[in-house]
């Protein structure tokens, strides 16, 4: 019988946007997390019940409305901490329920995290902890969750299969980003898996390889 990892995931796309939120639990306790409820509340609490999770916070990795839009109701429903992301993200929370009524996302709403994370931080899911990596540059507050044992990332919109994130909001900054993903993220190894906040997940070391924006190759050029 093969030993369970100790960590957990499944991807619950959400919003008009297919924004990867994520379940992610303990396979011990069966405790979990849900990581970016941008909105379909309802789904995502049915993936949960289906594997036997009991969810007990809500990690966001920045404030963007197809991640964060469903947190507050989400923390109201089940009763529930929020943890994320970093204060810098603040105005973007702040004007959350502005920018869902422009894309017809009525169901966002600002909220006050119970605990603004730091680089450095950790958080818990059931008896698992998952480091905190402050990434700025596609948010000026974006953070990042890594579980080193499983070699997992959640590394919302960073950096993508073949892609990066967008750096053209306001306080985008691509030179910020892009150190973010040089500096911080590809230290932790090329064989890391990372779940992006839109499309596939891929590993790190595929990313250095081919993608088109932070290939190793593509930035000696740079």
């Amino acid at each position: 019988m093969t030993e369970k990892p100790p960590l957990q995931a499944v991807i619950v796309p959400v919003t008009p946007f297919q924004q990867n939120c994520s379940v992610v639990w303990c396979t011990k306790t069966m405790r979990g997390a849900v990581v970016d409820p941008g909105g379909e509340i309802d789904a995502i609490l049915a993936a949960a019940a289906e594997r036997g999770v009991t969810l007990e916070k809500i990690l966001v990795t920045h404030g963007h409305l197809d991640h964060a839009g469903a947190v507050a109701d989400l923390a109201a429903r089940l009763g529930v901490k929020v943890e994320g992301p970093e204060r810098e993200d603040s105005f973007w929370i702040d004007i959350i329920d502005q920018q869902g009524a422009k894309y017809g996302m009525d169901w966002c709403k600002p909220f006050a995290p119970d605990r603004w994370l730091e680089d450095g931080d950790t958080v818990t899911v059931g008896e698992q902890v998952l480091e905190v990596i402050h990434c700025p540059g596609h948010t000026p507050g974006h953070v990042v969750f890594f579980h080193r044992p499983s070699k997992l990332a959640f590394v919302g919109d960073v950096l993508f299969q073949g892609s990066i994130g967008r750096t053209d909001f306001p306080r985008g900054n691509h030179q910020a980003l892009i150190d973010s993903i040089t500096k911080k993220l590809w230290p932790l190894g090329n064989d890391v898996t990372f779940v992006p906040g839109h499309g596939s997940p891929s590993t790190f070391g595929h990313e250095r390889q081919s993608n088109p924006f932070v290939a190793d190759r593509v930035l000696a050029r740079a």
